[in-house]
């Protein structure tokens, strides 16, 4: 720390003692907060067991074993079935995130018995004296003790975009970000007493997805809820009215069936079972999902903008050469900028090539994102590194334009080059001032070297095939950002000269007319450099406002606050601690190649659960039909709870469960609730017509076959026509859906033309008539459904097919 940064008593600088420590941890003052990535096993077992339909499935079984038909409870064994299954794959989930959760935990850097040790943020206790540098995030509340140019950003507590100079005596708060400098600060409040803990533990907790999939289809369930308590009421009336009902118990038993096929009891589990194993898989990958909504939300992806460094390149940037402008020796001053405690990759890079400093510093000027410059002053001379863009600002001086010409033609091949140029303070400034000092003479030109990433392009190449348009935004020079993008395969960067020069935006955007004129630019150009930490935040607010969804990464403290503003931020795992702690998705490794992992299984989870949702769609609205019908025509209601749960099983259950799971590339749409409703409401119309069209024929030209005779037909019918739907859901088909739809028909004809199975388990009672009687209405109803499709197929098409 500089001498003139403040001064602390003597034991302060020792920090706590062991003994100190364990106390304080005996006591609970510790920056432990119970924060979860998932629920607990107890919350697990309630959300699934205990839920709407489960009751009214209990309810209805129960109703249904006091008529003493116990073969027309099996659908009981639905509810044991949803809730074992969500209960296990949650529990699964859980571990796979809790453990990936413990990559991503913060450290902490403190001062304990006088030797620096790095904790865990959870372990730091108490009047602790934690070390800030910049990239970091302050993990407590307390006083700062000594600053050596420390400048904080509150702005995701305080909405203030301008960066805090922090100076000994002043306070900071949890959750704030170092921007430059380094400091250190005692720990008074930690834990769940710090101003930030409540929205911590709110951004990381477990949550049911808020996204358009899961609010469709919370919205169905509210309405099919409404359904239930206005239809079941009229249909029981019915049912004790009907002269078909011999008795009570007949009654009761065709109310529970029309009134089970209209709960999709097992829809809510299969979106919640699709969430949980698209984040299994991913975090198998090293992406670790921190918020839910993330996997359908980067599917709706049509913007990503990227970080350059870290992200497009390797972080690690390292020293390649000095260029010398002048006879001037400068390695002792750049081993003393390096010194400088920063720990950013071009201070790493230097000490690494120039060793330590043996000189000292009067004032410093610490590196920061905004400026991009630092500087040292010795023995009256400040020198200033940075972009020489920013530094060499005197347009006449021959030698400074000729030190930024040459200066450009290293960034046209995407090297990175800094400026080191010396000057004297103006007169009335004081030692450390922020501003450029007066008379910058160019002495050298420090060219550092970025490996771009392997797997850089056939990102690139991906996303540009899937419709996504890339921004690359970046604070290095922007010939540098050109070379790169272009290298990688950027749309609409050809070279350097394409990338867009971001001083020449304006630097804080503000109101409509600004945003869109600055949409208009990212609409041209798809590369920026020199661009700043707020300008970033404006990218991602212009792009908003044209109604793009807008994904951003990054590794660096100068991107934390866009990820913050994007609808889904992606951090880098070995990026800064602010950056990771405000992203939806972390990608634990680093790989930026991760991403169209995370796309592909968001565009597969929403695919596949609107087809599933399709199918239970169906169900209910035929079932919906089917009780109107009878309680209009006081019959009994032509299917027994054993036959909906046969036709369930085979034309829902199991096919919706294969389908959800597998592969799917289909592009995000919006409108899923209006598909879903433009196809399942007239296929399940036309299903319910056909249905009881054949219940009521049998009854008329065959009366001695009675209910269970017209049934038997109901149940064919519903059966093939459900399969033929279940055949245009799965389109196109491929080997595996051709298996799993033949197996469902086998095993329908199974239960159907076998006597002990169709007679004795599903109550069916079959003849040749019959059966061809069936086939008949059946065939008639696939005809009305592929009507259906062809009249709705640019919606369907758009909703049920893949690539």
């Amino acid at each position: 720390m500089s001498a003139d940064s403040g001064t602390i008593a003597p034991a302060s600088r020792n920090g706590l003692s062991a003994a100190e420590v364990a106390e304080r941890v005996a006591d609970g003052r510790t920056n432990a907060v119970q924060v979860r990535t998932s629920r607990t096993y107890g919350q697990i077992v309630r959300a699934n067991v205990f839920t709407f339909f489960n009751g009214l499935l209990g309810v209805l079984f129960v109703a249904v074993l006091a008529t003493g038909k116990w073969v027309n409870a099996l659908f009981g064994l639905v509810i044991i079935t949803n809730a074992g299954i969500g209960i296990v794959q949650e529990v699964r989930a859980k571990r796979t995130l809790d453990r990936l959760a413990l990559l991503n935990v913060t450290r902490a850097w403190v001062v304990r018995d006088g030797t620096p040790t790095e904790i865990d943020a959870g372990d730091v206790v108490q009047d602790d004296l934690v070390r800030l540098r910049a990239g970091d995030q302050v993990l407590a509340d307390g006083v700062v003790t000594a600053a050596d140019g420390l400048e904080i950003d509150e702005s995701l507590l305080t909405g203030e975009s301008e960066p805090v100079n922090k100076a000994a005596g002043d306070e900071v708060r949890s959750g704030s970000i170092v921007v430059a400098g380094t400091g250190e600060f005692v720990a008074r409040a930690v834990g769940a007493a710090t101003y930030a803990a409540k929205l911590a533990a709110e951004a990381r907790r477990f949550q049911i997805t808020r996204s358009e999939l899961v609010a469709g289809t919370t919205r169905l369930l509210r309405w099919i809820s409404l359904v239930l308590l206005v239809v079941a009421p009229v249909l029981l009336w019915s049912q004790f009215r009907s002269a078909d009902n011999k008795n009570w118990r007949d009654a009761v038993t065709g109310t529970v069936a029309a009134v089970v096929g209209m709960i999709p009891e097992g829809l809510v589990l299969l979106t919640s079972l699709a969430f949980m194993l698209a984040i299994v898989t991913l975090a198998r990958r090293q992406t670790l999902v921190q918020e839910l909504p993330a996997v359908e939300g980067l599917a709706r992806v049509d913007v990503v903008c990227l970080d350059k460094t870290g992200t497009l390149t390797h972080g690690d940037i390292v020293f390649d050469r000095i260029e010398p402008l002048t006879d001037e020796p400068v390695d002792e001053v750049l081993a003393l900028i390096a010194d400088g405690g920063d720990s950013n990759a071009t201070s790493d890079a230097l000490r690494a090539a120039v060793g330590a400093a043996t000189l000292t510093a009067s004032a410093r000027v610490p590196f920061s994102s905004a400026r991009k410059w630092q500087s040292v002053t010795v023995d009256g001379t400040t020198w200033v590194l940075g972009a020489p863009e920013m530094v060499l600002l005197d347009e006449d001086d021959a030698a400074a334009t000729a030190a930024r010409d040459r200066a450009n033609k290293s960034a046209a091949d995407g090297e990175r080059v800094l400026v080191l140029a010396r000057g004297v303070l103006r007169g009335g400034q004081a030692d450390g001032a922020r501003v450029l000092p007066a008379g910058l003479v160019p002495v050298a030109l420090v060219v550092l070297a970025e490996n771009i990433r392997d797997d850089a392009a056939a990102t690139m190449e991906y996303f540009t095939a899937q419709g996504v348009a890339l921004k690359v935004l970046s604070g290095d020079n922007p010939r540098t950002v050109g070379a790169v993008a272009a290298a990688v395969g950027v749309p609409g960067v050809a070279g350097a000269g394409d990338a867009v020069d971001a001083r020449t935006l304006p630097d804080d955007p503000q109101g409509p007319a600004e945003l869109d004129a600055l949409a208009d630019v990212l609409d041209r150009s798809s590369a920026f450099g020199r661009v700043s930490p707020h300008q970033k935040r404006a990218f991602v607010a212009a792009l908003q406002r044209r109604g793009h969804v807008v994904a951003m990464t990054g590794d660096g403290v100068n991107d934390a606050l866009a990820l913050k503003d994007a609808d889904i931020g992606v951090a880098m795992g070995n990026g800064s601690p602010a950056t990771r702690a405000v992203a939806q998705l972390v990608l634990l490794d680093g790989k930026f190649a991760h991403l169209p992992d995370v796309v592909a299984e968001g565009r597969r989870v929403i695919a596949n659960i609107e087809r599933a949702a399709n199918l239970f769609l169906v169900k209910n609205v035929y079932s919906l039909v089917l009780s109107l019908i009878t309680a209009t025509t006081m019959v009994a209601y032509p299917l027994e709870p054993i036959q909906l749960t046969l036709i369930s099983a085979l034309t829902i259950g199991i096919p919706a469960f294969f389908l959800a799971l597998g592969p799917n590339t289909r592009r995000y749409l919006p409108g899923f609730l209006g598909r879903v409703l433009r196809f399942a409401v007239p296929v399940g119309l036309v299903t319910a017509v056909c249905a009881f069209a054949g219940y009521r024929l049998v009854r008329v030209l065959d009366p001695g076959a009675g209910v269970a005779g017209a049934r038997t037909v109901t149940t064919v019918v519903v059966l093939v026509v459900s399969l033929w739907t279940l055949s245009i859901l799965a389109w196109p088909l491929r080997p595996w859906k051709v298996v799993l739809l033949v197996a469902m028909v086998v095993l329908g004809a199974t239960a159907v033309l076998v006597p002990p199975i169709g007679h004795s388990v599903f109550l069916l009672d079959v003849t040749p008539y019959r059966v061809l009687g069936a086939l008949t209405m059946a065939f008639a109803g696939i005809g009305l459904v592929e009507l259906v499709y062809r009249i709705t197929r640019p919606s369907a098409r758009n909703g049920l097919e893949v690539t």
